[in-house]
C-alpha cells in the first residue's frame, strides 16, 4: 500500500460550550468550510479528510466534505483516538496532519513549513504546540502513523482518547518529538473558536481581509498591530479550556 500525506481534519456539531460552532456562518460560508478551503492548497498532501462522529446530526459535515472534494470519514464520537486510528487504517494515512475544525484561521503556508521539515527529518511527532510560541488557533501537529498505532494502544485514560495527542505530551520520553517555534511567542493570541466571543474576533478579520479567504498568519497580525483593541473582543479565555475540563471528568476505560 502507498502511504498518503493526509490531513485530517476532526470536527463535530455536538460542542458543549457553543453547541454547531462548526456550521456557523463566516462571510457566508461555514467555518468548517472555511478550514478545509484553508488547508485544501497545502502543497506536499495527497489527501484531506474530514472526520466526524456517527451522530446523525453530524451528516450535514459529511455532506460539506463532499462539496469541498474532500474525504469524509464517521467513527467514534467520544473516542476521537480510535476515530482517528480506523480512518488512518483505512486511508493508508502516513504521516497525519491533525487540524481541528474549530480554527478558521489555521495558516496553510504554516503547515508547508512544517511538513517540509517533518519529511527531512526522522521524528516520532512534531508540533508546535510544545510549547506554543503561535497564536492559538494555528495548532498543527504531525505524527506517524506508527506513532498513532502505538498512542491509540497505549492511551487508557478518557481525556487521552478524547484530544487523540495527550498521551504524547505526557510521555514526551517514549517518542522523538520536535517543537516548531515561531520567531516571536506570540501564544498569548486567541484566533480559535470555542465561544461566541471568538466568533466576533473572527467575523472581523474576514471583513478587514474582504474578498480574500486565504491569507497568513501575518496578514492578521499586520491587523492586529492596526487596531490593537481587536482582541479585547476574546480575551481571557483559557487555552485548551476543553483539555482541562475533560481532566476534571477522567477516568480509566480500558
Amino acid at each position: 500500500m502507498v502511504k498518503k500525506i493526509t490531513i485530517m481534519i476532526q470536527a463535530r456539531t455536538g460542542s458543549k460550550r457553543f453547541p454547531k460552532k462548526v456550521l456557523a456562518k463566516i462571510e457566508k460560508k461555514s467555518m468548517i468550510w472555511h478550514v478545509i478551503n484553508r488547508v485544501k492548497g497545502v502543497k506536499g498532501v495527497d489527501q484531506v479528510i474530514l472526520v466526524t462522529t456517527r451522530k446523525k446530526e453530524d451528516n450535514i459535515l459529511l455532506k460539506i466534505a463532499k462539496e469541498s472534494n474532500i474525504i469524509g470519514f464517521v467513527g467514534s464520537t467520544h473516542d476521537v483516538l480510535e476515530r482517528y486510528y480506523k480512518c488512518a487504517l483505512k486511508y493508508n494515512a502516513d504521516p497525519i496532519i491533525r487540524i481541528t475544525g474549530d480554527c478558521p484561521l489555521v495558516d496553510p503556508y504554516i503547515i508547508e513549513k512544517m511538513l517540509r521539515f517533518y519529511v527531512k527529518h526522522n521524528y516520532d511527532y512534531a508540533s508546535n504546540t510544545q510549547p506554543p510560541t503561535y497564536p492559538d488557533g494555528l495548532d498543527t501537529e504531525i505524527f506517524s502513523f506508527k506513532t498513532l498505532e502505538k498512542v491509540h494502544h497505549n492511551a487508557k485514560l478518557r481525556s487521552d482518547r478524547e484530544h487523540v495527542t495527550s498521551y504524547i505530551r505526557k510521555n514526551l520520553k517514549k517518542f522523538k518529538i520536535f517543537n516548531y517555534e515561531n520567531h516571536h511567542d506570540l501564544s498569548n493570541l486567541r484566533w480559535t473558536v470555542d465561544e461566541k466571543q471568538d466568533l466576533k474576533f473572527v467575523k472581523k478579520i474576514y471583513a478587514e481581509m474582504r474578498p480574500k479567504l486565504i491569507f497568513p498568519m501575518k496578514s492578521v497580525m499586520k491587523i492586529i498591530t492596526k487596531d490593537p483593541k481587536i482582541v479585547e473582543v476574546n480575551k481571557g479565555i483559557r487555552r485548551n479550556e476543553g483539555y482541562f475540563l475533560s481532566l476534571k471528568e477522567d477516568k480509566r476505560i480500558k
